[in-house]
Formats: structure tokens, C-alpha cells, sequence
């Protein structure tokens, strides 16, 4: 991997990494309208799923041949934005405002997400978040304002998706339908490419040492953080010690030593001074590579009147295979 200078200035990034041009955006929802028309459109059986495998190949060039890109080298920030992609945004119900919400019937923004999630892997679900949906809503809901998660609306910690699990997944992928009123709500990433020369060869080896507790998210459930299928001590930082995963959420991990905690204390500065934030709009998909990113929030004022936020969710694993003995009848969601 070529050295690289981190850039120590938090940044705000208002465009895409790329942006689909007409032609190919018309493409692409063209498809998507497929997987909507017939019969067997319940996103989460695996016959639909297997249509949106196979759509993926029909996809235009240019978007597919971004995302094998990506999937090979995910770059120094870990993060992949495209522009201009279909949502069906004059079609969009109302944004939902309640607890666990989810998208169980094939819609164009759905079908976007399924197909490039099977473009990177296959999509992946757990059964204790969001009912095990292949496709959440992250949408903020009245009186959980500052709930630490997809439904608060306060600021959101840097954390890996599901770092806990002994199966987290490999990228997860997000879909913008509507942009928050104020237009001020930002997706906040900092990959681990930017963060590590920030940091003091003690800190690195420290955060590779296994000092570290990390339980469920609050989405979990409050039961699941006492009973997680994973709570022995692992490292912050695992693999290449020139390009290291991370596993760490800052709400959630727990240092178990004076010199894990100052380790991580100082991880954290890292990630706040090389981070970036996303501003995006509908149509705007953005990729993370779970495995070398972390991911947050910044706050936003939603007005609960129908045109509030409203953002897309699937998680990706680039092998099924490995969670054989999590998933029943070797399905896509995860039971434990």
C-alpha cells in the first residue's frame, strides 16, 4: 500500500465521489422498476433477492465497474459516494416516524440498494436489529432525540457497525431518499488509512492488544447487551499493521486497562482530526467499507411533518459462507 499524508483537516464534502449521468441514472431506474412489478416483491425473500443478483449484471458499466473498484481497494477514506441515482422521489410516501421502521415491499430505492449490495457481496441482516430487514429506514422518530442510533437526531459517536458480533458486516451502504429540511444533517466518516499516522507506535500496539470490551448498540435491544454472542476482550485493531479492520464503537467499547483507555482516547482525536463529512442528497449513494471506517452523525432538527430525513440502510458481507452456523436455512439474516 502507497504511503500516504494524512490530511489533519476535518472536512465538509458537499459532492459526490461521482455523479451517474442522465442517460445511465434512466438505466439504472429502468431496472429497478423490474424488480417491482411482479408477484414475488417482498424484498427480504430469497427469491427477490436472487432477481436483484441477477439485475446487477444489467446495471450500467460505469456504476459497476466504481463499485468492483471499490471492493478490490476501498482508498484512503474507506467511503465511496455516487450521485444521481434513482429514488422515485416523487413517489415517496411520507418518511416514516416510527420505532424499527423497514422497507419489506420492493420500491426503486430498494431495489438500488439490493442490487449493488449483491454487486459487493451479499446483503445481510441480524434478526435483534430492525426485525432482521435486509432494507432499514434511518429516519429520526419523535421523543428519541437523543437516542444513540439510527432514530436519534442528536450527534452520533464514531463506531463500525456491529463490532461486537463475530459476523459484522463488510460494508454497509446507505441510499439518500430525502435530505433533512435544514439541509444541515451530515454523515460524519474516518477511515483507519487517515487515522494511523496520527498515531503513537504505543497507542497502534495497545489498540492491537485484546483490552477491549465491545457490547451491542443500543438498536440491539437493551437485552442484547447482556447477552451478545461476543463478549470476550478483543483488540481495537486487527490484521496488516500497516493497513489494520477496526471493531469499535465509541458508545459501546470499554477499555479494560488505564492504558487501553488513553489508547483510544487518542484513536478518537485521530478520527475527529483526519474526519470527513458527507452532506447528501437525494440519490446519493454512499459506500462504507466497515472493515476500515467508522462512521457518526452530526445533529439535525427534524420537524416530524412527513419531509423529515430520511436515508436507506443494507449491510453487506463479501462471504456468506463464513455465518453459515448464525443463519437458519441458510438465509440472509443472522439469528444470534
Amino acid at each position: 500500500m502507497p504511503e500516504m499524508t494524512p490530511d489533519t483537516t476535518p472536512s465538509t464534502v458537499r459532492a459526490a465521489d461521482r455523479e451517474l449521468d442522465p442517460a445511465d441514472a434512466g438505466a439504472c431506474e429502468r431496472l429497478a422498476r423490474t424488480l417491482c412489478t411482479r408477484g414475488d416483491h417482498q424484498v427480504d425473500s430469497p427469491e427477490w433477492v436472487t432477481r436483484a443478483r441477477d439485475a446487477w449484471e444489467d446495471l450500467p458499466l460505469q456504476l459497476r465497474r466504481e463499485v468492483r473498484r471499490f471492493r478490490r481497494h476501498s482508498g484512503p477514506h474507506g467511503t465511496l459516494v455516487i450521485g444521481g441515482l434513482p429514488v422515485d422521489q416523487a413517489a415517496l410516501p411520507a418518511t416514516p416516524s416510527v420505532p424499527g421502521s423497514v422497507q419489506r415491499q420492493a420500491t426503486v430505492a430498494a431495489a438500488v440498494l439490493t442490487m449493488v449490495a449483491c454487486g459487493l457481496g451479499e446483503p445481510l441482516a441480524y434478526r435483534a436489529e430492525k426485525s432482521g430487514a435486509l432494507v432499514q429506514d434511518v429516519v429520526p422518530v419523535p421523543g428519541q432525540e437523543t437516542f444513540h442510533g439510527n432514530a436519534g437526531s442528536a450527534p452520533l459517536s464514531f463506531h463500525t457497525e456491529n463490532g461486537f458480533h463475530p459476523h459484522p458486516p463488510d460494508y454497509v451502504i446507505f441510499l439518500c431518499l430525502r435530505a433533512d429540511h435544514d439541509r444541515r444533517a451530515g454523515m460524519r466518516v474516518a477511515g483507519i488509512r487517515q487515522a494511523l499516522p496520527l498515531l503513537t507506535p504505543a497507542s497502534r500496539q495497545i489498540l492491537f492488544s485484546p483490552e477491549f470490551i465491545t457490547t451491542p448498540p443500543p438498536s440491539f435491544g437493551f437485552d442484547a447487551a447482556a447477552s451478545g454472542p461476543d463478549v470476550e476482550p478483543r483488540p481495537v485493531l486487527s490484521g496488516a499493521v500497516e493497513d489494520p479492520d477496526i471493531r469499535m464503537a465509541q458508545l459501546v467499547t470499554t477499555p479494560l486497562t488505564p492504558r487501553a483507555a488513553a489508547a483510544l482516547a487518542e484513536f478518537g482525536r485521530a478520527c475527529e482530526a483526519t474526519a470527513r463529512t458527507l452532506l447528501l442528497t437525494p440519490g446519493d449513494l454512499v459506500v462504507i467499507d466497515n472493515r476500515v471506517t467508522v462512521h457518526g452523525r452530526t445533529a439535525f432538527h427534524p420537524r416530524y411533518d412527513g419531509a423529515d430525513r430520511w436515508l436507506q440502510r443494507t449491510y453487506v458481507t463479501t462471504d456468506l459462507r463464513r455465518s453459515r452456523d448464525h443463519r437458519p436455512h441458510d438465509g440472509h439474516v443472522l439469528a444470534r
